[in-house]
C-alpha cells in the first residue's frame, strides 16, 4: 500500500447548500465544461458512492473546533463495497492544507481498536494518533458524489456535488448497518476546490447559476441531526444561508 502525503499551499474550498433542481443544473454545467473524475463510474463516468467514519473525543472537541481539534480531522473512507479503505488526516494550517492518506485492506481496521498497536503496519500511524488525541468513532456519513475537474496536474480545480447525505451514530469502525437519517433533507452540497485565487471557470459557474457561498460542514451537520451534541449546545454558523432551488 502507498501512503500519500500532500501539502497544498493556499488551498481553498467554497461550499454551497443547493436544492435538487439547482444540483441538477450544476451537474449539467460541469459535464459541459469539465472532465470526469478518473475513478468515477455511471453513465457519465463521474459518480461514486462513499461512506466515511469520523472520529471525535468524548467531549466532541472536533465538532466544537476547540484548540488544535478545530484544525485537524481524522476519518476513514470507503468507496462502495471496495475491499480497501482510506485512513485520512486533514490538517489546516495558515495558508496551507496538509493531507495524509493511506489505503489499507478492510481487514486492517481491527488494528485501530487494538491496545498494543500490533498488526498492519500501514495503519499504525493512524492508530497512534487516535489514541494520543483520545479520538473514537462518532458518526458515519454516506452519500453519492459527482466529481469533475479540469485537465492537468492533481492541483487542478475540482468540483463535487454530494447527494442523499445520510448520517448514523457509531461507536465502532464499520461500514454496514442502517442507512442512517437524512442530514440536509433533499438538499445537496456543492464544493469547489482550488489553489490561490478563484478560477475563472468557477466565477462563471457562480455567476451563471447565481450561487452564494456559505459555511457548511457535513460532519457537524450530521452530528447535529443525530442529536449527539444536544439541542442547547449546537455551535453557531453550522450552516449559513445560501442558494436554494
Amino acid at each position: 500500500m502507498i501512503d500519500s502525503r500532500e501539502s497544498r499551499v493556499h488551498a481553498a474550498e467554497i461550499k454551497f447548500r443547493v436544492g435538487a433542481a439547482a444540483a441538477d443544473q450544476i451537474r449539467q454545467w460541469a459535464r459541459a465544461h469539465m472532465q470526469a473524475d478518473p475513478h468515477g463510474s455511471g453513465p457519465f463516468g463521474d459518480q461514486y458512492e462513499t461512506a466515511t467514519v469520523y472520529f471525535d473525543t468524548d467531549d466532541l472537541d472536533v465538532f466544537y473546533q476547540r484548540g488544535s481539534f478545530g484544525r485537524a480531522k481524522f476519518r476513514i473512507r470507503r468507496y462502495a463495497e471496495a475491499d480497501v479503505v482510506f485512513l485520512e488526516r486533514k490538517l489546516r494550517r495558515p495558508g496551507m492544507l496538509v493531507k495524509r492518506r493511506t489505503p489499507v485492506p478492510v481487514a486492517a481496521l481491527e488494528e485501530l481498536t487494538g491496545v498494543n498497536g500490533s498488526g498492519a503496519a500501514d495503519a499504525r500511524w493512524f492508530a497512534r494518533r487516535l489514541r494520543a488525541r483520545g479520538l473514537g468513532p462518532v458518526c458515519r456519513l454516506s452519500y453519492g458524489r459527482t466529481a469533475r475537474s479540469l485537465p492537468g496536474d492533481p492541483a487542478a480545480p475540482r468540483l463535487t456535488v454530494d447527494a442523499v447525505i445520510r448520517a448514523s451514530g457509531v461507536d465502532d469502525i464499520r461500514f454496514d448497518g442502517e442507512a442512517g437519517v437524512p442530514v440536509l433533507g433533499d438538499d445537496q452540497v456543492l464544493e469547489l476546490k482550488f489553489r490561490g485565487a478563484v478560477p475563472a471557470i468557477f466565477k462563471r459557474l457562480m455567476s451563471d447559476l447565481v450561487l452564494r457561498p456559505e459555511t457548511l460542514s457535513k460532519y457537524r451537520a450530521g452530528v447535529s441531526v443525530l442529536g449527539l451534541a444536544g439541542a442547547d449546545d449546537e455551535p453557531p454558523a453550522l450552516v449559513g444561508g445560501g442558494a436554494r432551488a
